[in-house]
């Protein structure tokens, strides 16, 4: 069941394959180019998304924050911190990956019946449900980002310039970048554990004790990796291998509670 306007869900998908392909090209023709009206378009694309999330999560009970839900708030949390930081950085390229993430998690979001919903959720609970989809969207970002340095430190290896390593900036800008990504997503992992355990009475009874256990081992994970790049020096697949280990961790945390809760505990 379609549970918002079919034509703002049409137009906003239509969006961002039309970006998706105008990207791609743009890209391969003039890789340097900062692409203005890229930009500008993406900001129309954003608005669209956001009006169609506001459509899909907002029922009368509160927020709808059911798995789908959430996973087309965290693409569009994602798009938009790589939209603003963009205009500083060339992350372009980035989005080759999140348009086809966000057009199907808007499909997802849209036609996937929830079979369990959270309302009724006061303000405190909501301010720490917000922080830890912060958290997940900057650590995510940080995943995508240190696969694509990955990517950039194989290709200097082999001497191979093609357009996706012409549209990156230098090396050193984007692991100096990863870094800040991670310490803006482990502020945040502390801030929603620390949030959370003001409200958990009981994580046998509430079906939290995994959650917090997966997503404690992550934050241990990001620290263990910040002490290494500051202390020992870390970076390349070292800073990369630690980087995904934490984000696994964190992925199965809420995707796994979420899949037991809505879909299994029925």
């Amino acid at each position: 069941i379609l549970r918002t306007k079919p034509s703002i869900l049409i137009i906003t998908i239509l969006a961002y394959v039309i970006c998706f392909f105008y990207l791609l090209l743009n890209l391969i023709k003039t890789p340097e180019n900062k692409i203005r009206y890229f930009q500008r378009s993406l900001g129309v694309v954003l608005i669209l998304h956001m009006v169609s999330l506001s459509d899909l999560m907002l029922i009368d009970n509160g927020l709808d924050l059911s798995l789908f839900k959430t996973f087309t708030l965290i693409a569009f949390i994602i798009n938009a911190v790589i939209f603003i930081t963009s205009f500083n950085k060339s992350l372009h390229s980035m989005f080759l990956v999140l348009f086809p993430i966000s057009t199907f998690s808007l499909l997802m979001g849209h036609f996937v019946e929830p079979t369990k919903t959270l309302t009724n959720l006061s303000a405190f609970v909501q301010s720490h449900i917000i922080i830890s989809f912060l958290s997940y969207s900057f650590l995510a970002i940080a995943a995508l980002h240190s696969m694509m340095t990955g990517y950039y430190h194989l290709q200097l290896k082999q001497k191979n310039q093609n357009f996706l390593i012409k549209s990156f900036p230098p090396l050193q800008t984007m692991e100096n970048f990863l870094f800040q990504l991670i310490w803006i997503g482990v502020i945040l992992l502390t801030l929603s554990l620390g949030s959370g355990f003001l409200f958990y009475e009981n994580l046998f009874e509430q079906k939290l004790l995994h959650k917090v256990t997966l997503s404690f081992i992550a934050w241990i994970t990001f620290i263990i990796l910040l002490w290494g790049r500051y202390n020992k020096g870390w970076r390349g697949n070292t800073a990369i291998g630690w980087t995904w280990a934490g984000f696994i961790s964190i992925l199965m945390a809420y995707v796994g509670s979420k899949i037991v809760i809505e879909f299994l505990l029925i």
